[in-house]
């Protein structure tokens, strides 16, 4: 597996979300997989398109394919299918986030032997 690439357990949990795929009408996408690494290369290096690898097809199709999938809500049923819902790991405590003592809002007291 090269950098950037999709693990097989991910593919697994998003594959069937994916347009393209044997039950939906129309043309099917035998390159899911490999779309889905190029745009993930491309969001993970911060390259423009135009400098996506050849492995991956011509920039200007993944492009436009992006776009479609974005304006179709393809993007946010995978984030949502990826998200991590359980936040039995998430705890603020106090002994951890550290404010400064002037940070609490209360007035000043005068110091002792110190006119105000």
């Amino acid at each position: 597996m090269r950098r950037y690439e999709i693990n097989d357990r991910q593919w697994g949990q998003i594959a069937h979300l994916l347009p393209g795929k044997a039950s939906d009408v129309g043309r099917t996408a035998s390159d899911n997989r490999l779309f889905l690494n190029a745009v993930l290369w491309v969001a993970r290096s911060g390259a423009p398109w135009r400098d996506l690898p050849e492995r991956f097809g011509p920039w200007n199709s993944a492009y436009v394919r992006f776009r479609r999938w974005a304006k179709k809500g393809v993007w946010e049923r995978v984030f949502g299918q990826l998200q991590d819902p359980d936040l039995d790991w998430v705890m603020v405590d106090s002994t951890v986030v550290r404010a400064h003592q002037h940070a609490s809002g209360q007035k000043k007291q005068p110091r002792r032997g110190v006119p105000g």
